[in-house]
Parts: structure tokens; C-alpha cells; sequence
């Protein structure tokens, strides 16, 4: 045990020092619940060649200076009196200390044209949020929901039992679904330096719309999380608890709860290159025996790399390792890209045999601002794959998931992606186009083709030849476009009409989805629809 606990003690003492020698002053945190959309909105200034701001890890909090005061000017590019279109409903400051308060109405109606069927969401939600003093930041918003929601979307629910992104469906078997939605988040900075944060809420990694390595696909989870920035470098360790509602509980005990443990250090080698190494740990909250155990601090080293890419110590534990990069090829673009590995073999890697111990994902993207010269013009264009049997694991409850939805992209394994998005916000407009072709290979009488992330890699199809695709093949079109007026920047109160088309079709059949939308919405969460 001594020697397990040996290597937190040099972290330990670091913070200790760090936080009793240093009394500068640092800015409060603003709290950000992250969204590609409004992440859009910064790329000139996090992709310029003249700054070196660590962009991977959206942790929902704004502190950089350069961002703080974009965001300034984003919140308060409309001055004036009339606080339904510039102000938070409630908004005080007193003592060193905020506080703000807001409805948050979300309601759209649609039409299916492929079957004449309507679509419609009855949201009302609240936030909260604020600070207190100069250390603490917090927030918290609720959302309850009810709505007749698209059918491919209707047939996740159903296999799932969770609204993809948000909560627990509180009416199974039902046509119309309802469900809640909540998000806290409470932050302690004591220093510049460091930050804890306590909560129920997401964290992307990564700087692509996908993330390989921990997207905002899947609904929220409680996590504490310490992120410590000295300089150029960017450590992150977070501890979850996360759980798979629809999987059998055997052989691990009466739940499908499952401790997760994330570490990700970030380093900005120069003003053009920086580099990511990623690490998670998912193991069962129950043994074999049924015996409920805390999370095994062996599987947690803080330091990136140290923990091997099989189990340890026979605990019910799933690894997955991975790189990120980004470079800014010139001015405001960058190219980045992600490679994670979910079990190694050497001899099976290199060997090239397709074999089932292979499980690896990769990601290769291009991003940049204000295209063309054009202030506000952003455009992505981005490549996704991850082999047959990646992000699962040998039981139903180990796997890389929450909620039954997947921890990184939404088409789970066994699939090639490409994405597209052009973004332009001019005024109170945003505008927002993306085009999106998958492949995949779904499961065919029962047999696991490695698509499906739920079921353990030991039922494979087979142990060599395996390949993306393989199964029954399908093919996936997703097309968007929409245009928002912002009524009020403070909670992104807005206007939106939107059209969709999605197209999935096989040898069994072909579902196209024509959608039109239109709809007073408000928050910054991100929901998607892409899947």
C-alpha cells in the first residue's frame, strides 16, 4: 500500500508548496457550459500564431485573459436598457461577490416529412450561477422537458432509456417522452495555478467537433476534477462515477455502476505545435462476487503512460490510452488530429492480420477563423475511424459509455466519418451549415461485428480478419442548416429555423429523416442530432 500511495506524494507536496507561497491576484473563472457553436466564436483567437492558449480541454470554465475578454465582448456587444434583450432576468454584485438568475424557455416545432408526422419540444428550464469572492464560481441549471421527437431518435431512446446528451426517459414505451435535465458545477481556485471543481456536467478533449479520446455526446456525470496550468503545460485529473442502466448486471454485483479516472496533460511545445497524452481507467463498482468496491488507486497514477494497457491485478478494469495534437499551419488554421488505443499487442499490431486485439481510433481535422478575410467565418473539415471492437471491453460494464450512449464519438466502433461545418456570425445572426458521410457495420442475426460497443469483445465475430465495415454495411448521409437571431447574448436567448436530412440506409432497408424546424431556444448545452 506504501508503495501505491508513494507516488501521489510528490503531486501532493507540489500543490502544497505552490498554494502556501503564492498570494498573486488572478481573475475570477467564468463559468461556460461548453458548445461547439459558441466555441466557434474564439477560433481567431485560439488559433492565432501570436498566442499559446491550451485549447483541448473545454473545462467549462473561461480564465485565459485573451478569451475573457472576447467573451466580454460577445456578452456585451448590445448595450442598452432593456434587460429581456441584454441582461441576465436577475443580475447582482455586491461584496466581491454575483450573482445571476434566468429562465430558460426551449421550445421548437418541426415536421417529419417523411412519414407527415409532427416533431415538437416543450422545454422550461432555470440557471443559476455566480461567484463568491474572488476563488469560488458556481452554476446550476434544471430542465424539464416533453416532447414528440424524430423516429431514428425515438429508436436510440428505446434501446437506451436515456434522451442521447441529457437524462433518464421518465415514460419507456411511449410515443411522446419526457425527461429532466440538470447540470452543477462548483469551482475553487485558490491560485491562478489551480482549480477544483466539484459537479454533474461534461468534458470534451480534444479541438475537432468529435473527440476520440471524451466527447460531450453522452449525458452528464457527477465527477471531481483538479486542472493545474503552470505556464505552457496543462494537467487535468478527473474521477466519475458513471453507470449502464440497460446492461445485465451479472457477474458484477446488483448495479452497472463503474468508476471511470481521467488524466490528460497538455504541453504548448511552441506558438504553433502543442501536444496531448490521454489516459482513462473504467473499472465495475462491483466485483465478481457482487462485493461493492471504491475506486483501486493502482489504476490511478497521476502520471500519464505508467498504467499498462491490460488489467491489473485481475480487477474488472478497462484502459484506453491516446495522443493529440494540434499546428497551426498558418494564421488562424490549424490541423490536429487524435490516435487512442484501446488494447496493444505488438505482434497482432504490426502483423497487419486484422486481428480483434487491435482496437485503435484515430481522428485527422483541419479548422480555422474568419476565412477567406472574412471576420466571424469558420470552417472545420474533419476525418473520424475507429476499428471494430474499440471502446469495449470483456463484460457489458467496463465499456467506454455513460448512460448507455458513447463516451466518444456517437457511432461507437467499426466505422469511417467525415464532417464538414462552415459557421458565420455577423451582428445578432449565426449561420451554420454541416455535412456529415459515415460507414458502418452493424450486427447481422446476432452476431457482434464490433459496431456495437455494448457487447464484450469476447463474443467477436471472429479473431482475425476484421476490418471497418465489415457486417452489415451501412451507409450514413446527414445534412443541416440554420440560422439563429440572438435576442439576448447573456443566456443565448434566440430565434432558430433549421432544416435536416438524414439518410441511413442498408440491405435491410433505408430510413430518411427530411426535417424542418423552428423554435425560441436558450442555453449554450449542446443536443445533437447527428448520429
Amino acid at each position: 500500500m506504501k508503495t501505491k500511495l508513494s507516488i501521489y506524494i510528490p503531486l501532493f507536496i507540489i500543490i502544497t508548496l505552490i498554494c502556501q507561497n503564492n498570494t498573486s491576484a488572478f481573475g475570477q473563472s467564468v463559468y461556460q457550459p461548453y458548445s461547439f457553436d459558441f466555441n466557434q466564436k474564439f477560433s481567431a483567437d485560439l488559433y492565432s500564431t501570436q498566442t499559446r492558449i491550451l485549447s483541448s480541454v473545454k473545462t467549462n470554465f473561461i480564465d485565459d485573459t485573451l478569451l475573457k475578454h472576447t467573451y466580454d465582448s460577445i456578452m456585451n456587444a448590445y448595450p442598452g436598457k432593456n434587460r429581456l434583450l441584454n441582461e441576465h432576468l436577475i443580475d447582482t454584485k455586491s461584496n466581491g461577490s454575483t450573482f445571476y438568475g434566468d429562465l430558460l424557455p426551449d421550445f421548437e416545432v418541426g415536421h417529419d416529412f417523411s412519414g407527415s408526422k409532427s416533431v415538437w419540444t416543450t422545454s422550461l428550464g432555470a440557471q443559476i450561477g455566480g461567484t463568491i469572492g474572488s476563488k469560488f464560481t458556481y452554476y446550476a441549471s434544471f430542465y424539464a422537458n416533453r416532447a414528440a421527437l424524430p423516429d431514428y431518435v425515438v429508436d436510440n431512446v428505446n434501446a437506451t432509456g436515456y434522451i442521447p446528451g441529457q437524462g433518464m426517459d421518465r415514460s419507456p414505451g411511449n410515443s411522446i417522452k419526457n425527461w429532466d435535465y440538470t447540470t452543477f458545477d462548483l469551482s475553487y481556485t485558490p491560485i491562478k495555478y489551480i482549480n477544483f471543481t466539484l459537479g454533474k456536467d461534461k468534458t470534451f478533449i480534444g479541438d475537432g467537433y468529435r473527440s476520440m479520446m471524451l466527447s460531450d455526446f453522452a449525458s452528464n456525470y457527477p465527477f471531481f476534477k483538479l486542472t493545474a496550468t503552470i505556464g505552457n503545460v496543462r494537467y487535468m485529473s478527473m474521477y466519475a462515477y458513471m453507470d449502464n442502466p440497460q446492461q445485465p448486471t451479472e457477474p458484477y454485483g446488483p448495479t452497472t455502476g463503474k468508476w471511470a479516472y481521467f488524466q490528460y496533460i497538455e504541453w504548448n511545445i511552441n506558438k504553433r505545435f502543442t501536444l496531448g497524452f490521454f489516459q482513462n481507467v473504467m473499472e465495475a463498482a462491483h466485483d465478481a462476487d457482487g462485493q461493492k468496491q471504491g475506486f483501486n488507486p493502482s489504476l490511478a497514477s497521476p502520471f500519464v503512460f505508467l498504467v499498462p494497457l491490460d488489467n491489473i491485478d485481475n480487477n474488472p478494469a478497462k484502459n484506453v490510452l491516446g495522443l493529440n495534437g494540434k499546428f497551426k499551419i498558418f494564421n488562424k488554421a490549424i490541423i490536429y488530429g487524435q490516435f487512442v488505443l484501446n488494447e496493444f499487442h505488438a505482434k497482432d499490431f504490426y502483423s497487419g492480420d486484422g486481428s480483434v486485439t487491435n482496437k485503435s481510433a484515430y481522428q485527422i481535422g483541419l479548422r480555422g477563423a474568419d476565412l477567406f478575410t472574412i471576420t466571424g467565418l469558420n470552417y472545420l473539415g474533419e476525418f473520424n475511424t475507429a476499428r471494430p471492437y474499440t471502446y469495449s471491453s470483456f463484460d457489458q460494464t467496463s465499456n467506454y459509455s455513460q448512460n448507455g450512449q458513447p463516451l466518444a464519438d456517437p457511432f461507437g466502433a467499426n466505422f469511417r466519418e467525415f464532417v464538414g461545418i462552415l459557421s458565420y456570425s455577423v451582428g445578432r445572426f449565426d449561420f451554420k451549415a454541416e455535412g456529415d458521410y459515415a460507414l458502418f457495420g452493424l450486427d447481422i442475426n446476432g452476431l457482434d461485428y464490433g459496431q456495437n460497443i455494448f457487447e464484450p469483445y469476447t463474443s467477436a465475430v471472429k479473431q482475425l480478419g476484421n476490418y471497418v465495415g465489415q457486417g452489415l454495411k451501412t451507409n450514413f448521409y446527414y445534412a443541416e442548416g440554420k440560422v439563429d437571431y440572438i435576442v439576448n447574448p447573456k443566456y443565448n436567448l434566440r430565434v432558430e429555423l433549421g432544416a435536416m436530412y438524414r439518410d441511413e440506409k442498408n440491405a435491410d432497408g433505408n430510413q430518411k429523416t427530411p426535417l424542418l424546424l423552428f423554435g425560441l431556444k436558450s442555453s449554450f448545452r449542446e443536443i445533437y442530432s447527428d448520429f
